[in-house]
Formats: structure tokens, sequence, C-alpha cells
């Protein structure tokens, strides 16, 4: 290796693609190279769905996106791999997917450092590959970067982030206020399905611990997020269900995920369906209790980082050797009402005032 490897500016493409939530956790990833590498070029490989969450994000210099179109068209996709390549000039390329398609991005690289996950087809294109094991997804994206030691000690961000502007955050306050929000009292967002059906608690479960949580707190003003569509169909009926509809919030839209940040930030409490929503909230620093889905794990995927978040899955109610046994359905069912409530309200009144 030639001394130029360790000295002058390091130029880095971050490759992520797919899901929100998952982008939003690799923030802490994008920090530490930051941290680390202060004068490098940092870029993102990201669909073009999702990327307008991570505008103006300080640990990115460049956001390159992808359309759905132009990934489901394999010669424009590869041409554009090697345009990318050719021009980025990358001394270090982090493959965060490591699937068959992102391989092109390494292979057309040249970069001396070219990371990602050990798979038994990228032995010979990927020269850094971590093993991953059962940890947080935190911790397994900075595992990823441990060969990045080698060129300078890294210095280690936990703290997922995300950026939003003042002129964000003043005009969706300005929405709350025509909506009749009052700032004197708290503002609880519930995750009340989501987009697939499999990360869904029933509804009728969401409903009762809704009614539980307005009965227990009443100065609350709840905000149910849903996206049009189906979810819309599906949060009506949860509101429908409702015994105490009192200071619950069906006309309240954030209409884009900036939009979701925006209004995380006049937010105190947030709970319901993990998922992408949730980190949003977290990464405004609001304090969350989810319900997780039967293949979703509170340990893998609710960062430790500072702020408050819990939940409850099945594994906290039946033992491993029983959830092998069971069907995703039975999996869901044995979270109760009685006990996720029991939990949640544990959490607020150790970590809140409402």
């Amino acid at each position: 290796m030639g001394n130029n490897i360790y000295t002058g500016q390091q130029r880095i493409l971050i490759v992520r693609f797919r899901q929100m939530g998952d982008t939003i956790l690799a923030t802490c990833l994008f920090s530490t190279l930051r941290k680390t590498f202060p004068d490098a070029t940092i870029d993102l490989i990201l669909n073009e769905r999702i990327a307008p969450l991570f505008q103006g994000h300080p640990a990115l210099s460049n956001i390159i996106t992808f359309s759905e179109k132009e990934c489901h068209a394999p010669l424009v996709y590869l041409r554009k791999i090697w345009h990318i390549m050719r021009q980025g000039h990358y001394t270090i390329v982090i493959d965060m997917r490591s699937t068959i398609n992102t391989l092109p991005f390494a292979l057309f690289s040249g970069a001396r450092f070219r990371l990602g996950t050990k798979k038994w087809y990228n032995r010979w294109i990927h020269n850094y590959r971590y093993q991953g094991r059962r940890e947080s997804m935190i911790d397994h994206n900075l595992h990823l970067i441990d060969p990045l030691n080698a060129i300078r000690p890294l210095q280690y961000v936990r703290t997922i982030s995300l950026s939003i502007t003042e002129e964000e955050k003043t005009v969706f306050r300005q929405y709350l206020l025509n909506k009749g929000i009052d700032f004197s009292r708290p503002v609880v967002v519930v995750g009340v399905t989501a987009k697939c059906e499999d990360k869904r608690w029933p509804e009728d479960k969401m409903a009762a611990l809704i009614d539980l949580f307005v009965e227990r707190y009443p100065r609350a003003q709840v905000i149910f997020n849903y996206a049009p569509g189906e979810e819309e169909r599906l949060a009506r009926n949860i509101f429908a269900r409702l015994s105490r509809r009192q200071s619950v919030r069906l006309d309240i839209q954030a209409r884009s995920s900036r939009e979701l940040l925006a209004m995380a930030t006049f937010t105190n409490f947030y709970f319901g369906n993990e998922g992408g929503a949730r980190h949003i909230m977290h990464a405004a620093g609001v304090p969350s209790f989810v319900i997780c889905a039967p293949n979703c794990e509170k340990t893998v995927w609710l960062p430790k980082d500072g702020t408050p978040t819990d939940g409850i899955g099945a594994a906290d109610v039946v033992t491993r050797e029983q959830l092998n046994t069971m069907s995703r359905a039975q999996q869901y069912a044995v979270i109760s009402v009685e006990e996720t409530w029991k939990r949640m309200d544990a959490f607020i009144n150790f970590h809140l005032s409402l």
C-alpha cells in the first residue's frame, strides 16, 4: 500500500438504497466519517423517493439518486454507475447493502477500500467484509467501517440525526396553529398503521391502547400519523373504533417525510407501530414507545443513543422456543393491550411529564 492511501483528501461513496428507517440509522456512520475525515468528500447513493429527507445533512457532500425506473432498467442502471464511478475517483466505497445489484459500485471503482458485509458472492469484489452478527443496527453499521482505522482512528458517533430548516419548522408550526393545536399542551403522534401489512398491530388493539392513553392523559393532543391511500383507510377504521375521541386528531397530516420531521420538532411523545416514522421522531429527539413486528427485534432496531425509546414485542411475552412454533399472526396475538399499556405507561411516567 502506498503512502498516498493514508494522506490527502479522502473521497468516500456510501451505497445505501432502500428503506427510510434503515438510512436514518445509517446517519451514525455518515457522522462518524465526517468527524473523522472533516475535509473528505462524502457522497451518498440513495433511492430518489426517500432522498429529500436527507437533504441538508451536515455530514454529506452530495446525494446521488436513482429513480425506480433506473433501478429496473439494467443497462441504464449499469451505465449510470459506470459514469458515477469514473467521475467520482473514490478512494473508499462503503456498500451498506452488499447485494448483487450493488456490487458494480465497488467493481467499477478502483477504490483501495471497498467495504461490504460478508456474502458468498462478493469475496473478490469487497476487499474488507464485515461478518455481521446479532447486534444493534448502529453497532452493525459502525463495525462495517472499522477497517478505516488503518487510515485514521475513527471518531465514532452513535447518535442518529436529520436536518430541518427553520423555515420548514416555522411553516409547519403555523399549519398546526391553524388546525387548532395548543402548544401549551403536550403533542403526541401515534403511528396507527404501517405501509407493510406484517408491521401492523391489529386495529382493535391499537384503538384500545389509544383509548387507555386518552383516558390517562387527557391534556395530550393526539395526532394520527398515516400516509394517503390504504393507510388512511385503516387509520379511519381505528378512529371509528375509539370510545374516547376527545383530543384525537385525524385531520392533521404530514404530507411528506420532511413535513413529518418538521412535525417531530413540536412533538412530545410518539407511540404505535415500529417503522420509519418512529425513526424520524427519534432523530428529532422525541421519546417513543412502539409495538414491534415479529421480525423486528428491539435490540436491533431501537437505538440507544440518549433519546428515550422502548417497545414491546412477542419475545417479551413468550420464549424464543415458543416463538419458533408460532405463525406471524400468533406472535402478534400474544402482545396484549394490557401488557403493552402497562409497559408504555411506566415508560411515560419515568421519562415524560404529560
